[in-house]
């Protein structure tokens, strides 16, 4: 059964971007990161992705994440409402737009990835929708050694219910230090 596995870059004062929206701050190792067997174990784990409208649209031509996104499977982006034109697709890189909430987007892309995770891109979002319905099993969180002192917060709006962690994982990833936790159910 796939695992949901939430996950983002972040500033160490919580925030996954700046001020004026920008993330370039948070991801200047980009190419570093590229390859490094913690993203490399993620590709080759991950048989889906779900992510935003917001994340989805930073790509400046969507047709660009066919054959250049590093997760070449099926991903599904939760929206109000699907683009009007249809990004390009590969054999294995297709595109689904859920409009009928988190938990159609998850039980979707489950059944897309079959015995491999789900991994949960971008936004605070979507991300806090997912933890809040209780839809996530995992927590991967990168934390640059950085404090943009303003910006989006990932964590905000989460209710009023503890999250239990269990801590899976500490490693140092450049200047990244990348933190994995089981999410106590």
């Amino acid at each position: 059964m796939a695992k949901v596995i939430v996950g983002t870059t972040m500033s160490l004062d919580g925030f996954i971007n700046d001020r004026n929206g920008s993330v370039s701050q948070l991801y200047s190792d980009f190419e570093t990161l590229h390859d490094t067997d913690v993203l490399q174990e993620s590709i080759k784990n991950t048989g889906a992705v779900v992510m935003g409208k917001e994340t989805f649209a930073m790509a400046e031509d969507p047709d660009s994440y066919a054959g250049n996104y590093e997760y070449q499977v099926p991903i599904f982006v939760l929206c109000h409402q699907a683009p009007a034109k249809h990004p390009k697709e590969t054999e294995t890189l297709k595109f689904t737009f859920v409009t009928d909430g988190i938990e159609s987007v998850i039980r979707q892309a489950k059944a897309a990835a079959g015995d491999k995770d789900v991994t949960v891109v971008g936004g605070a979002n979507i991300a806090q929708q997912i933890l809040r319905a209780g839809l996530a099993d995992e927590l991967h969180i990168d934390i640059i050694p950085l404090l943009l002192t303003d910006g989006l917060q990932y964590f905000d709006n989460l209710g009023d219910e503890t999250i239990q962690l269990e801590k899976i994982d500490v490693t140092n990833v450049g200047a990244r230090t990348s933190l994995r936790f089981r999410i106590v159910q």
